[in-house]
Parts: C-alpha cells; sequence; structure tokens
C-alpha cells in the first residue's frame, strides 16, 4: 500500500514542516507518493528538503511534479527535477526547461559532499551574487563578501559534520507580500547526523542532564561549541550568525526534532525555537537576508 504525502501550494521551511507531519507516524519502509501536482510555488528550502526527505527513505518514493507548466519549467531550471530523477520515481514526463532569460537564482539546486563541491559552490555564485546584492539589496561591498562566507561556513558544515552529502540552493526574490521588500534566501540540508549526535560524538556535549535536540542547537548555534576541540573551531556559525546580525536578516536552523531561529524580524511570526518538531535526520538551514534599509 501506498501512503499520499501532500505538497502543500506554497512550500518553504514552514510548510514543509506539514509534510513532515504526514511522514511521520511512517515505517522508513513505507511506500510513498510526494504528491506536489497541486504546488505553486517552492523555495530552495522546500527543493533541498524534498530531496534530502528522498535520500532518507528505504524506499525510493514516487513523485508527481507539479501540473502547471510554468511552475514545472521553474521546478526544471532549478534543477530539482534533475535530481528528483536520481532520488524519486517520477510518475510523469519530465519537460526540458525553457530558456529563463536573465534569471534571481543565484545557485540552482547543486550537491555537496566533499571540500570541492563547497569551493565550486562559492566560485559560480560570486559574479551574480555581487550584483544581485548591490543592485537590488543595495548592500555594500563588504557585505558581498560576508556574503561569499556565510554560503561556504554553511556548505562546509555538510562537508565536516553530516556524514553523508547534502544540498544547497540560492535564489533572490521579490518579497514584498512578506516582508515588504527584496531578499536573497541560502537554503542547506542534509540529512546527516544532525547536532545533536555530532556534538556527543566528539567533546560538544555539555555536562548537564538537560540533553536533547534544542539543547544541541542552542549550544553549538549560540555557544560557538564544536565536536572538535581545536583552536578556532565552531567559529563558522558564529561568523553566519554575527553576518546575518549585522545585515538584519534572520537564520533558521532544524535538527531532529528541533527548530532554533535568530533575528526574528518583526514582520515574522516565527518563534525563537520550537520543539517536539516531526522527527528529520540531519541539519537543514535557512539564512534569509533582505534589502538594506535605505534613507528616503
Amino acid at each position: 500500500m501506498t501512503t499520499v504525502i501532500t505538497v502543500p501550494r506554497s512550500l518553504d521551511d514552514v510548510t514543509f514542516e506539514h509534510v513532515l507531519d504526514q511522514v511521520a507516524p511512517l515505517p522508513a519502509d513505507a511506500k510513498l507518493l510526494i504528491d506536489a501536482r497541486h504546488c505553486t510555488f517552492s523555495s530552495p528550502y522546500g527543493f533541498t528538503a524534498l530531496l534530502t526527505l528522498a535520500q532518507t527513505r528505504e524506499v525510493k518514493p514516487e513523485f508527481a511534479p507539479p501540473i502547471d507548466e510554468n511552475v514545472i519549467s521553474y521546478w526544471s531550471r532549478s534543477n530539482f527535477l534533475r535530481y528528483a530523477e536520481e532520488f524519486f520515481t517520477l510518475n510523469a514526463a519530465i519537460p526540458k526547461p525553457r530558456a529563463a532569460g536573465e534569471s534571481d537564482v543565484l545557485l540552482e539546486v547543486t550537491p555537496i559532499a566533499r571540500n570541492d563541491d563547497v569551493h565550486s559552490v562559492v566560485e559560480r555564485v560570486k559574479q551574480r551574487a555581487q550584483h544581485i546584492l548591490m543592485s537590488k539589496l543595495h548592500l555594500e561591498s563588504r557585505s558581498v563578501m560576508g556574503f561569499a562566507m556565510t554560503l561556504s561556513e554553511a556548505c562546509q558544515n555538510i562537508v565536516e559534520h553530516a556524514g553523508r552529502g547534502g544540498w544547497v540552493a540560492v535564489q533572490a526574490y521579490n518579497m514584498k507580500k512578506r516582508i515588504g521588500r527584496y531578499g536573497v534566501v541560502i537554503a542547506v540540508c542534509d540529512g546527516g547526523v544532525g547536532f545533536r549526535r555530532s556534538l556527543e560524538s566528539g567533546r560538544g556535549r555539555p555536562e548537564s542532564d538537560r540533553w536533547d535536540d534544542a539543547i544541541a542547537l542552542e549550544t553549538a548555534l549560540l555557544y560557538g561549541t564544536s565536536r572538535y576541540h581545536d583552536p578556532g573551531r565552531g567559529q563558522g556559525l558564529k561568523g553566519i550568525r554575527g553576518y546575518v546580525t549585522r545585515l538584519k536578516g534572520k537564520v533558521s536552523v532544524r535538527s531532529g526534532t528541533a527548530r532554533l531561529s535568530i533575528n526574528i524580524p518583526a514582520w515574522d511570526e516565527d518563534v525563537p525555537r520550537k520543539d517536539g518538531l516531526a522527527p528529520f535526520p540531519g541539519a537543514q538551514m535557512q539564512i534569509l537576508i533582505p534589502e538594506a534599509d535605505r534613507a528616503v
């Protein structure tokens, strides 16, 4: 018997929880049909998290792609369908992507497994990011340099801590309905060991009876603790947090059954910490950098 998992019409870091809520009660070897036929939008997080979900299943899920021609064309241009063919059984023909002209996709869905992948991603993004960040987000040139560092550090966490490959995607949006301005979203997802198990594998666990996925996230993200004791370890997440804070952006990290969000803007209804979420292996990070405030 195959269980149908309905994908929300708009798929992002918040609505993806509805997908996990449907999957959580099922055994890892259950047959799934991921039904995205009526989905009209996916953020980079939605794309990378769907691929991560497929990677973590013991039986390859079926996938029903969007039926709207414009939507499926965008999903194809984003590279999602290129990798979906490997990790899902597609139950519909996939059209070839149409030429998109100038695009605000800074980085299509891209696999990350080795250090070479991280370097390649950063080099591919640099030139396009400079144009988008300065012309549409109105950031200073030094902030553009910080963007490349932030992207690199986020991807590096997959290589050093996940124990398996993951995914990254970056997109610029006109987000007027949500935040009243332009924004860039970085999504980095993996289905590896997650923060709690990573810290437990070294000496990163605090000497305390209180220990779960949420405490592990706080230990790593807020206090810069790493499973490694080499000097300078744990500074990558600290650097990401500092960069996003300076730009009045938001960073959210999910791992296991918990999610931690830092710098929640006034327009966002998110909460700093969520516990008791549906379990999901690995770690999933989203970074939102908004258009800079400009004097009128």
